[in-house]
Parts: C-alpha cells; structure tokens; sequence
C-alpha cells in the first residue's frame, strides 16, 4: 500500500467497504418537492439508491446529508411513493456503458438506449469523473479544426481541442447552428448532448440535422425538460464521459453540448432543494464550482490520446450576455460566438455578430497573413455598426473615415460572405480563398 497513489488507495478502500461493509437499508421519512428524505441506511454521495414505491422500484442517487438523514434525488418520476418506503443502496451500480458500439446510439443520462436498439454492449463502466489531466502533459493547441461555417473559418478560426461557447438568447439558431458543424466539422467522432431543451427537437435533430451518414459516427445523449433535474444533470456529465473515452482511443472529437445553461439551472434545483443557500441571482456557490469542473475536462489530451473540441450552447435570458452563467462561462471558456436577434430578425444566418465574438487560440492556428484578413473584415464591420444610424440619415460626410469609407462600399459583399445556407458545407481552405478575395489587393488600415 506504500506506493499506491492516492487515487488507488481510494479505489482499493471502496472496494474493500464493498466486499466487506453490509448492506443496511433505510426508511424513506419525508419527501419535500423532489427531494426524498431517508434514515437508518449508510450511503455515500453520488451512490445510487433504490426506493421501493407502489409501482416498483426507484432510483435515485444521494446528493447530501445531515447527521443520520440521506438527501436523494430520484432518477424518474416520483410517483407511488408511500411513507416508510424501504431505501437500499446499490453496491453493484456499473455506470454509464463506455465501448465503440455507442455509435449510432441515442441513449438518456444514466446511458440507457432510447432508441430501441437493445443494451449497449460495454467494454468498460464509467461512474464517474475521471482524474483530470495535468496541465502540463496537455498537447498544445496548433491545429484549426475545419466546422464548415465560413464565418466560423474564416473570422473566428477555432482549434483542435479548443473549448467555445456558444452564446445566444432562445430562438435565434443555436441548435441549428451545432447542426451545420455537426455535419461540416472534420472530427472522428460526434458527441451531441441535448440537455435541458425541447423533447421535439431530439427527433428533429437525429433524423434532419444528422442524418444517416452523421449518425454513424455520433453519439446522442439526450436529457430533454420534462426529465428530472438529476437527469439533466447526468445527461452534459455522461456525454463528457463519453467524449472522454473517445480521447482516450487516440480519436479526434467534437462535443456538443445543448445547453450548458440547463446543466446549471438543473445544479440549482438540485442544489437549493438539500439546503444550499442562494448566493448570485438565486444560484447557489456550487453551481459555479461545477461549471468549470466540466469545461476542464474537454480539451486535448496527453500524448498518445486524441482530442475534445467542445462548443457550450449558454442561453443568454432576455439575451442578457451579463447574465450570471453567461458571465461565468465566458469567463473558462476559449472563446465565444455571440448570435445576434437583431440579424436573425433581419434573415441573416448564421446570425452571428463577428464584432462581439472572438476566438483565443486564433493566433495559435492561423497564419500572420489570415489574421491580419480577419482583424480587417471585423474592424469594417465595427465601424460600419457604429455609424450606421448617421449613415441612413445621411449626416455623414464620405472622406472623413476612410475605413467607414471602405466598410460602405465593402458591406454588402462582407454580409454575403458572413451568411451561409443552412445545409450547405464550406470547407476550411475556400472559406479562406473567399476571404482573402473579400478585401482588395494592398488595401491596409
């Protein structure tokens, strides 16, 4: 036991309690909301609990406790439950069904199929978070990753393993965006989680937005809202877990996440119900202790593993971009792409505004000749944004600016270049050719 990490140690203490620790079941004594009360039974949290009810048994997992009294949250629906129930913890729980068979599959948060396929044949069980990776043995970020989306290429040039967010308020093409770089992106894998939203837009999103061919190397995972808030919250967890083993095969992935936002208004619930209290605009600290405990975990790997390039859907509320998660996010992120309501609204799409979106691993991935391109295309567009109101009255004087100059006569081929056709695929290399065929030669700020 001397050499053993720490980490080991631990594993061979939880097996030793498993093998050897009886299982004592409890009472269930109080249910309040969604949370189910329990004494008289040892369990850690995170385990997995059954409860018998009227109509079966119940899941749910320990999310707290105080003194001789277990928090649980159920899995599905608390319905039948009856005072008294008994509560048994589950020592032989596996876990979220890790293996190459998960491909085509469309599975919930706990990794059970959804799509009538039968059970996922597992090479391995995850139950859990794996040990981060040391900063120090992550592959640095060197290569641009190609999504398809010219605006995307071109202006905010992503890299392999970098890690976006996707800022929007509801209804303005996130998931329609996800849609086109699922379908564009050059990734061996797609991991999407469709967590917190609409259960319509799941169907819609495998059948239109993937399609045959994308399903084939994807992988869904989908928690919608009518599920239970530690559904939600399993849901962007297991499809972190699933990206993760897909890294650890040596395979490039793109991870999807629909939307981050749920994963935090899920931790609320959850968070608020066992007693926290609130802290930020009704969020509870813990919510901002998990989000970058997600994030972290996307990202390339050390040598010898692959990659997760990782794109957060945050909603944005009444498209408050100082929202707390917003902020928060923006905050761990590499970057952002902010989707504007005022271009939707105007059918321009992908509405995305170049001028309030940036990429930080640019310089990283991209020559000195696309960035200087790049920085050009946004300061016309900056400029033009900022004086279009002088412009349609007519007040300004052509000659005083000559980029606004520039940006006037250049805007319309500039809002061509930034809209693409919702399935149309432009790769990485003519989304620069068209870039540089958008500025004229020796034309410099």
């Amino acid at each position: 036991m001397q050499n053993l990490t720490l980490a080991e140690r631990l594993k061979s203490q939880q097996q030793f309690i498993k093998l050897n620790r009886p299982v004592v079941a409890g009472r269930l004594v109080r249910v309040v909301g969604l949370t189910l009360e329990a004494t008289g039974c040892s369990a850690a949290i995170g385990q997995t609990c059954e409860v018998e009810t009227a109509g079966g048994l119940l899941q749910a997992e320990v999310v707290g406790f105080a003194q001789d009294r277990i928090f649980l949250m159920p899995k599905d629906d608390v319905t039948g439950v009856v005072p008294g129930a008994r509560v048994t913890p589950l020592v032989d729980y596996k876990g979220v069904p890790l293996s190459m068979a998960l491909l085509g599959r469309v599975i919930d948060g706990a990794g059970k199929p959804l799509d009538g396929g039968g059970p996922v044949l597992a090479m391995e069980y995850s139950q859990g978070k794996k040990t981060p990776i040391n900063p120090l043995q992550r592959k640095p970020i060197r290569q641009p990753l190609d999504v398809g989306v010219r605006a995307i290429n071109s202006i905010i040039t992503v890299g392999k393993g970098q890690r976006m967010g996707l800022f929007a308020g509801s209804g303005v093409g996130k998931s329609v965006l996800l849609g086109m770089m699922t379908r564009g992106t050059a990734a061996d894998v797609i991991v999407v989680g469709l967590v917190g939203e609409r259960g319509r837009e799941v169907k819609e999103f495998i059948d239109e937005i993937l399609g045959e061919e994308g399903r084939k190397r994807s992988v869904v995972v989908a928690a919608p809202a009518d599920v239970s808030p530690l559904m939600r919250l399993k849901g962007c967890e297991t499809a972190v877990q699933i990206a993760e083993y897909f890294r650890d095969q040596g395979l490039d992935v793109l991870l999807l996440l629909d939307s981050i936002t749920r994963y935090a208004q899920a931790q609320r619930e959850i968070a608020l119900a066992v007693g926290e209290p609130p802290a930020t605009k009704g969020y509870p600290p813990s919510v901002f202790a998990k989000l970058p405990a997600l994030v972290e975990r996307a990202g390339n790997g050390a040598e010898g593993q692959g990659s997760i390039t990782a794109f957060y859907t945050v909603l944005s509320e009444g498209d408050d971009l100082q929202d707390p998660i917003a902020d928060a996010s923006r905050a761990i992120l590499d970057g952002h792409i902010v989707l504007s309501r005022h271009l939707a609204d105007s059918g321009h799409f992908p509405a995305i505004d170049i001028e309030k979106s940036i990429s930080r691993v640019m310089p990283a991935v991209t020559s000195p000749e696309h960035q200087a391109l790049a920085r050009v295309i946004k300061q016309m567009y900056a400029s033009y944004s900022q004086s279009k109101d002088l412009i349609a009255i007519g007040a300004y004087v052509r000659g005083s600016d000559p980029m606004l100059d520039s940006a006037m006569q250049l805007m319309p081929k500039i809002n061509k270049f930034l809209q693409q056709g919702m399935t149309d695929v432009i790769p990485y290399d003519d989304s620069l050719t068209a870039l540089a065929q958008l500025i004229p030669a020796g034309r410099g700020f």
